[in-house]
């Protein structure tokens, strides 16, 4: 869950501009959480508290409405609706806030069910959905012991994303995205080419797309397949967070 946080605030400088290198300055001052971070927190609060995903997502998001890059102007519609209901999204904010899913339930099927739930009260489109499980999945194998080759091979064949690509192949042509389709491919690539938490990140980063998004669902896989992230890196995060994000992570890692 911390891996997707990190990656948002290392991303959030670089939401908008293309950006096509790993060499930066992890954490400067220009970064900050975005709507990546509150809807983590979200999901992670409605699995820890049993609460419904849709009404965790409009508490938190009600109470932070003006985040760093601002919300998507369909869910921010939906945020303010009296009577929210699901849109048809395929865009990968369902992806960027599924990370606690894949740590919190037990086995595949679940995973994959409480993936689709988190997504369906605004990502209801079968690419949102899938998207969301895809990222879901591949952390709940990564914190259960399976290699990348793993990873690929079921990716793939589960939800038909081409991982063939190379991060140096993606890059020259790939741009902003906001689609499932065309950032959660390409944040799991970052994570398979990686040698570790931090390069992951940078490498998410150095693609250029929706930098944010794209880099907290390769933080979020990363954290799980590496299995710790330098306390270096997580304690500069957290100083980015409001306390009652930093209560929920706490309570997050309590119980996995």
């Amino acid at each position: 869950m911390l891996g997707a946080i990190i990656g948002d605030i290392a991303g959030s400088r670089f939401e908008f501009n293309g950006f096509k290198s790993t060499r930066f300055e992890l954490f400067d001052p220009a970064c900050d959480y975005t709507d990546d971070s509150i809807c983590t927190v979200a999901i992670a609060d409605a699995v820890l508290n049993k609460k419904s995903y849709q009404d965790s997502l409009l508490e938190w998001c009600r109470k932070y409405p003006n985040p760093m890059g601002s919300y998507g102007n369909r869910f921010s519609a939906w945020i303010k609706s009296e009577n929210p209901q699901p849109y048809g999204s395929f865009g990968n904010g369902s992806a960027m806030r599924v990370s606690a899913i894949g740590w919190l339930f037990e086995d595949e099927v679940e995973t994959l069910r409480q993936a689709a739930l988190s997504a369906i009260p605004t990502h209801n489109h079968p690419e949102g959905i899938k998207g969301a499980q895809a990222v879901a999945l591949a952390i709940f194998r990564s914190r259960n012991g399976a290699d990348k080759s793993e990873i690929i091979k079921e990716t793939e064949q589960k939800f038909g994303y081409n991982l063939q690509l190379t991060c140096d192949e993606i890059r020259p042509a790939y741009c902003y995205s906001e689609t499932c389709q065309d950032t959660v491919p390409q944040a799991i690539t970052a994570f398979l080419e990686s040698k570790d938490f931090e390069d992951a990140v940078r490498l998410a980063v150095s693609l250029g797309g929706d930098a944010d998004t794209l880099t907290a669902i390769t933080g979020s896989i990363a954290e799980a397949f590496y299995k710790e992230i330098p306390s270096v890196i997580s304690k500069k995060a957290l100083e980015y967070l409001p306390k009652d994000m930093k209560s929920v992570i706490n309570h997050f890692y309590r119980n996995i």
